[in-house]
């Protein structure tokens, strides 16, 4: 049952990407899982709901992390000298071999999830491996520990070493059937399953067929990775020559959101049709900064996808990524942008602190329904921050410690974390 209770602190939310809502000493309301809004005065209605003070700490969101590899996380911080193709075939294809055992499976996955549930992350869309029974080890973790996420069993039956690729299409199709039908017959209360193609080389068109059909049988959202490289965009173009795009891959498939919602990780070099395409379908773009520069893909045009109107998350893209921290992705993304701004297109301006809040919260907090702020009606997700670690002679107002928490944020900052009402951490 969900707790009743009222938080108070410094409470920073976003209600739009170009504005940061700063309440200080207000009360946040938790009522049955759900935001009931914030407050500078406690309503009367609430005085008698539990209030747990944390005086001059600052209260967010949970972080949402829309692309995540869980198995790759005991390598992150190797390889980053590599580009993404050479980086597969070297470190993480050997590693997600590894997974076709249990126990290891237990062990690794058991470090990732203590990672997440330490630091700011309440909200992740997470690539398993190919193995259904290591995958299941992982959902059973993350649901005991309350993260909410999405969680995928890959899909590779084609350009894949021998060891990490499936007999055939069909016996893929069959192992994530059973996939499905294992984590709905679970009623697991945090953890939800997605279809998780790796991308277009690993998946042959019989296979995509398969999954196209799943996906309507089964109702469930789909992640993959889209446009990252300029070898792997070359890649897909010499295996789909009839493709308009690398997302018209997915798409004559129906597995680029003419179904149901799509995560696209990466989208550092789409075309201006496959742009197109994907707000047309209302695709969520995950951005991956520390990924993209880690393994040389580029700068990915965050500023023009967010004023075209498309939907944009973050990701850490852990081990394209070297951590986990959704901070970091949000200093990640200020950076790059000036990097583009500078070296790429000046018509495309940098983008500020409150933006990257945004896509750290609400922004790709929206594949997940409501979520992402505080306002009333939104799942109730928070983190209580503690920044007396952050030694300085200054004074800085409430935006100004919330910034630097972006930039300097690790896990001694993450006091208290909430995942739909419950405590957490």
């Amino acid at each position: 049952m969900l707790n009743n209770f009222i938080l108070r602190g410094n409470i920073c939310y976003s209600k739009s990407a170009q504005h940061l809502d700063i309440i200080e000493q207000g009360y946040l309301i938790c009522e049955a899982g759900v935001s009931r809004g914030v407050f500078k005065e406690l309503p009367e209605k609430y005085k008698g709901l539990e209030i747990r003070d944390f005086k001059n700490n600052i209260i967010i969101p949970g972080l949402v992390d829309l692309h995540v590899h869980a198995p790759q996380f005991s390598f992150r911080s190797l390889g980053m000298d590599m580009e993404l193709l050479e980086w597969l075939e070297t470190n993480a294809f050997p590693e997600e071999a590894k997974f076709k055992n249990t126990s290891y499976a237990e062990e690794a996955y058991g470090l990732f999830v203590d990672d997440l549930v330490k630091g700011a992350t309440t909200r992740a869309s997470i690539f398993a491996t190919i193995h259904p029974e290591a995958t299941q080890v992982l959902a059973k973790q993350l649901e005991k520990a309350g993260i909410k996420s999405y969680v995928g069993k890959l899909n590779m039956d084609r350009n894949s070493p021998e060891i990490l690729c499936e007999d055939s299409a069909m016996r893929s199709a069959a192992d994530t059937r059973f996939w499905l039908e294992e984590t709905l017959a679970a009623g697991y209360e945090h953890v939800k399953p997605i279809l998780t193609p790796r991308f277009t080389p690993s998946c042959s068109d019989e296979l995509m067929d398969y999954l196209s059909e799943l996906q309507r049988e089964y109702h469930v959202p789909l992640q993959s990775h889209l446009s990252e490289n300029y070898s792997e965009i070359e890649w897909v173009r010499q295996l789909c020559p009839e493709s308009k795009c690398y997302g018209d891959a997915y798409d004559r498939f129906g597995l680029f959101g003419s179904q149901e919602p799509v995560i696209m990780a990466h989208c550092v070099h789409s075309s201006e049709y496959e742009t197109a395409l994907m707000k047309e379908r209302g695709v969520m773009i995950a951005h991956c900064p520390n990924s993209n520069t880690n393994v040389m893909s580029g700068i990915a045009p965050v500023r023009f996808y967010m004023d075209a109107g498309l939907s944009v998350g973050l990701g850490s893209d852990v081990a394209g990524g070297f951590t986990t921290s959704i901070f970091r992705a949000m200093s990640d993304t200020i950076r790059m942008s000036k990097m583009r701004w500078r070296l790429v297109d000046d018509s495309l301006k940098p983008l500020t602190i409150e933006e990257a809040f945004y896509l750290a919260t609400r922004g790709g907090g929206a594949f997940f329904g409501k979520v992402g702020s505080f306002e009333e009606g939104y799942e109730f997700d928070a983190v209580v921050l503690d920044d007396d670690n952050i030694a300085s002679t200054l004074k800085p107002c409430i935006k100004q410690r919330l910034e630097r928490l972006i930039y300097l944020a690790d896990d001694r900052n993450v006091r208290h974390k909430y995942a739909g009402g419950v405590q957490v951490l």
